[in-house]
């Protein structure tokens, strides 16, 4: 299976992270309109360290164990590109979303609908066959310093090339609405990463159905380690000397007479009061159902909670009504707020029956589920001033 993030709910997403830029603070407001879409900071996606992309063959092609892509030169059109591997153009014209004879940036990324021959050292590549997952290990390391030493004089031995190892990036479709910036903070990468993976412009531009490589993290060295806290042989936790047979086993004091049964009339021992019942958890969900989509941060900001439609929503916690607007289909959209700086996102409802400022209390219904043409849902977030939380730990 392709792992492609297909995102059909980000036009209601980036609705609903503009709700939230008005409701969780009291600051005056930031113009920077990048915020309105995967997330509102690009330091955690500027502090994550990517790998460079892999090296393609000779014919553009990059090969990875579920996908492959081809890399365009300077100057290529897709056809271009499609003789190189070998595909018919119309093919990969309807693929990527992008005529045939349109110029392709030098560098950009083009995914073929179907495998091709994989690399090999004939098309140029270091190895043969799809880059495979791991890390590069000291074997190839070892290939890599005698590929790159001066020749000995010894008898040439034929050596087989080793295959490229790595991870295998998401490969993200674009949606409508989407850009460079907040596909970059949807999987907390630096947008500078994503464009040189993707041979992305000065300007970052992407195109509706494009697909871009997520890039991938850099993995760090191990640690070495640390031989000052080095235990020294013979010391640590002391060896418990073994039983002897010299000793006698000490007495066995533990068994207790059965204590004696009450005398008839002896009232029996107050045992207090009847405990309070155990607290309720802090918020209920806000419709009964199976949930279907779970929280992944950076993936789904909330949780999807199937049920039938036309079921009440409520209120999941007590609150006031933070804001409420619609999504880019017309799809209502509900912000409540909280104590402690909590908000709660109602999306993809209908019949709204609260109005903005006002307070709702746990449990009170403020929408219904609207009747769609697949299954209907609830999205539902909890978000700590701008960051989302798992919600599920509030059900508890």
């Amino acid at each position: 299976m392709i792992p492609m993030q297909k995102r059909s709910r980000a036009p209601l997403m980036m609705a609903t992270c503009g709700l939230l830029v008005l409701a969780a603070c009291d600051e005056p407001l930031d113009f920077d309109l990048r915020g309105l879409g995967g997330g509102f900071s690009t330091a955690p996606a500027a502090q994550n360290a990517t790998a460079d992309r892999p090296r393609p063959d000779n014919r553009g092609v990059i090969s990875y164990p579920n996908y492959q892509v081809a890399v365009a030169n300077r100057g290529d059109t897709l056809a271009d590109v499609a003789a190189r591997v070998g595909l018919p153009a119309d093919d990969l014209a309807s693929f990527n979303g992008v005529a045939a004879d349109v110029p392709l940036r030098s560098g950009e990324i083009i995914a073929l609908p179907r495998r091709v021959a994989e690399p090999s050292p004939a098309t140029g590549a270091i190895g043969t066959g799809p880059i495979q997952p791991g890390a590069v290990d000291v074997t190839t390391l070892a290939g890599n310093a005698i590929d790159n030493a001066a020749p000995t004089p010894v008898a040439d031995t034929p050596r087989t090339a080793l295959p490229q190892t790595g991870q295998e990036p998401i490969r993200h479709r674009v949606e409508r609405g989407e850009t460079a910036f907040t596909i970059a903070r949807l999987y907390q990468v630096p947008a500078k990463s994503l464009a040189e993976w993707n041979g992305l412009g000065a300007d970052f531009a992407i195109r509706e159905g494009q697909f871009l490589l997520i890039p991938v993290a850099r993995v760090a060295a191990p640690d070495r380690a640390d031989t000052t806290t080095t235990t020294a042989p013979g010391a640590g936790s002391p060896t418990p000397l073994p039983p002897s047979s010299a000793q006698p086993l000490p007495e066995d004091d533990t068994a207790t007479p059965p204590a004696a049964a009450p005398a008839p009339g002896t009232p029996v021992a107050d045992v207090g009061e009847t405990s309070a019942p155990a607290q309720t958890a802090a918020m209920s969900l806000p419709v009964q159902g199976a949930i279907i989509r779970d929280y992944s941060k950076g993936r789904n900001e909330g949780i999807d909670i199937q049920a039938a439609p036309g079921t009440a929503v409520k209120a999941a916690a007590a609150g006031t009504v933070a804001a409420i607007t619609k999504s880019a289909e017309g799809v209502p959209i509900i912000v409540v707020r909280h104590p402690d700086n909590l908000l709660t996102v109602y999306a993809n409802v209908t019949d709204v029956s609260v109005t903005k400022d006002q307070s709702v209390s746990r449990g009170q219904s403020i929408a219904k589920l609207r009747d769609t043409a697949d299954t209907a849902y609830v999205h539902f977030e909890v978000r700590d001033g701008f960051d989302s939380v798992n919600p599920n730990p509030f059900f508890e």
